[in-house]
């Protein structure tokens, strides 16, 4: 079985990851992107994110990604496919650009306007939607509201399909049925060399942390090997 590098989403940290670290055993390995967790004060970058993807792997591994994440381990995998020998991406099947820049940076300034700068807003979100263990490790891990502007303009002009068809290894999708990040979850499919989607039913965005036994699950067979054929999986149709 490979080693798994797993990839937090904005705002959190490795200690998201908390986890399915205990589920993935010793080869198991989960990093803070710049910006993020023990990397907080670092400007963001793509190229940044994608050394410290890369900078993580002692040898050809499962890259994990959810949300920003899966966008990050897809560029990883792009441009170091050598490092990446499969590559599971959660929640990120909605194209990047422009249209997703101005949302993110309206709720970064609203957020930015309380006085707390959003921190007791966040916190109440994520124990509201996660086990309290897991909520309090995100919540220790800090949540750095500060850097979704340089996170938004990495991304503006990324284009992911063209990054995703380019990575000729293995892809599993994975989006929960109920996740609005799953809306181009077909063109994803489409641009693996070697893809397999799989929806898990009545779950959200937050999925690989409020499903965490079930998500752990899918990685480690995702990490055995088990056939990737390029379709959607048996029983996992979008409910």
């Amino acid at each position: 079985m490979v080693p798994v590098v797993f990839v937090h989403g904005i705002r959190l940290s490795g200690a998201a990851w908390a986890g399915q670290l205990e589920h993935s055993g010793a080869s198991a390995r989960a990093i803070d992107l710049p910006g993020h967790g023990t990397r907080r004060g670092e400007r963001f970058t793509l190229a940044g994110a994608v050394d410290a993807v890369v900078g993580g792997i002692e040898e050809p591994a499962l890259v994990v990604g959810h949300s920003l994440g899966g966008y990050v381990a897809i560029a990883a995998a792009a441009r170091h496919p050598d490092r990446v020998a499969r590559l599971v991406v959660a929640d990120s099947t909605y194209l990047p650009g422009r249209t997703l820049e101005a949302p993110f940076r309206i709720a970064h300034r609203l957020l930015m306007r309380l006085p707390d700068r959003g921190e007791g807003l966040s916190r109440r979100q994520f124990r509201s939607a996660l086990p309290p263990k897991l909520a309090e490790a995100v919540i220790g891990g800090g949540i750095a509201t500060e850097v979704i502007p340089d996170v938004a303009k990495a991304f503006a002009d990324f284009d992911v399909l063209a990054e995703l068809a380019s990575y000729p290894g293995p892809t599993w999708l994975i989006n929960g049925s109920r996740d609005h990040f799953r809306r181009r979850e077909r063109r994803f499919l489409d641009a693996c060399a070697d893809g397999r989607l799989i929806t898990v039913p009545k779950a959200g965005h937050y999925l690989p942390m409020a499903r965490g036994e079930e998500f752990s699950r899918l990685v480690l067979d995702a990490a055995r090997g088990l056939p990737s054929v390029k379709s959607e999986a048996p029983g996992c149709a979008p409910r």
